[in-house]
């Protein structure tokens, strides 16, 4: 691994995932009541013996960066987590126009380095993935290409790019969003074949990519520097298929691409799960972020049912908590009833002069007040929400205008940060 560097793609400016994006990039959105997305990729490369690491970022990144700060390397190891930020230069005056575009304004940070090979990840996707084992794929195969792709049904196959492969399980032909059942027989994968390269296939006979690749270094420079080509998944990968020798490496564990509201709030609730499907608890493969000195959550005759809660939370008498992610330093006051959401938390404390001030302003304190009730919603950092408020869909909105406060998304509510909502505040239609 250490020919290996890798480049986490964060510098999309995140509009599906509007308005926790309004304030950020799509990579710093926090998950699992303690981490952002960025996380993930990072803990995955650490974790696969690869410390050599750049973010590329460009939308809204200085939340980003500050979080970057904190991962640290020893000296002798050469390791490294660097941002290349986008930037005018005199030679080029233009932003990222795609992902490939991002990597080609930055080709003189790979072309300097001794190494071999160039992992391309993705900063918003939710997975835990061995990058040793696809770098032993692509050694043992001779690839100038290898893509990490996952087994899928026919039902999600339609949302997907799709490959084709030859026996031998090389790249052959990619379809993005198959619809008909003529392009969907033409990318369909025999179950034989996936069992047989010791995956059970289980009814799933597509092979979706999941934007993961590990290039030859020289072949990614040829390809950057010989096209104009801005994107990987829908111009250098599939021009790569025709020329070059590009290899699957089979996948079956937990994926999931937070790309959407609704993506991202299952994906955060399902981790609160007696049995997750991504358990942030595995002992053998940590998820690292930034260290914080907060004290141990305090409960205070609370009932908190199938739900995560992060550090440094006080959480009064009477309130039930069920199915939800509580995130760091939530102040949540008595009787208040949290049900399905997802409370992001606050990045600090407030002090007793700043209540007051606050208060004579006409705000509530950071947190949520008493016998407020938040259902089916995403309460993102350092809101304000008063006491008696009503945080329900009860409308069933499933889209809706963004208001001060927020707006609905995929039927959740969202409360976007630094929301203020005062005393008896109720959602309507």
């Amino acid at each position: 691994m250490k020919n290996v560097i890798a480049l986490i793609l964060g510098g999309g400016q995140g509009t599906r995932l509007y308005p926790l994006t309004k304030f950020r990039a799509k990579p710093a959105v926090p998950i699992g009541g303690k981490y952002r997305l960025i996380d993930i990729p990072l803990s995955n490369c650490i974790n696969s013996g690869l410390n050599r690491i750049f973010v590329l970022t460009q939308f809204n990144s200085a939340s980003l960066h500050k979080h970057l700060q904190s991962y640290h390397f020893d000296t002798f190891s050469g390791g490294f987590a660097e941002i290349l930020a986008a930037q005018q230069t005199m030679s080029n005056l233009n932003w990222y126009q795609g992902t490939a575009d991002a990597v080609r304004q930055n080709i003189n940070y790979i072309r300097q380095r001794n190494v071999d090979y160039i992992l391309i990840l993705s900063g918003d996707q939710l997975y835990r993935m061995d990058f040793r084992e696809m770098l032993r794929t692509h050694v043992q195969n001779k690839a100038d290409v290898t893509i990490a792709s996952v087994p899928v049904p026919k039902d999600q196959a339609s949302a997907l790019g799709i490959m084709r492969l030859d026996d031998d399980g090389r790249v052959i032909g990619f379809l993005e969003k198959p619809k008909s059942d003529d392009e969907l027989q033409h990318v369909r994968t025999a179950p034989e074949w996936i069992d047989k390269h010791g995956i059970r296939s289980k009814g799933r006979d597509y092979l979706a990519s999941m934007g993961i690749y590990l290039f030859n270094k020289g072949t990614l420079l040829d390809v950057l520097e010989k096209t104009a080509y801005t994107d990987f998944g829908k111009e250098v990968f599939p021009a790569a298929i025709r020329t070059k020798k590009v290899q699957v490496h089979l996948f079956d564990g937990y994926w999931e691409d937070i790309g959407t509201i609704r993506a991202f709030f299952d994906a955060n609730l399902a981790m609160a799960k007696v049995y997750p499907p991504f358990a942030l608890s595995a002992p053998d493969w940590t998820t690292y972020t930034e260290a914080r000195y907060l004290p141990p959550s305090r409960m205070d005759g609370a009932t908190v049912r199938g739900s995560l809660i992060a550090d440094g939370c006080n959480i009064g008498e009477g309130t039930v908590i069920e199915n939800s992610i509580v995130g760091l330093r939530c102040q949540i006051g008595k009787g208040v009833h949290i049900r399905n959401s997802i409370i992001m938390g606050a990045d600090y404390y407030e002090t007793d002069s700043e209540v007051m001030e606050q208060q004579r302003r006409g705000l509530p304190p950071l947190g949520i007040g008493e016998n407020t009730k938040v259902e089916h919603a995403i309460i993102d950092k350092d809101c304000r929400i008063g006491k008696r408020v009503s945080i329900v869909n009860k409308a069933e909105i499933t889209d809706s205008e963004e208001k001060p406060f927020g707006m609905v998304r995929d039927s959740v509510v969202c409360i976007q940060k630094e929301a203020s909502i005062p005393d008896g505040w109720t959602l309507r239609g």
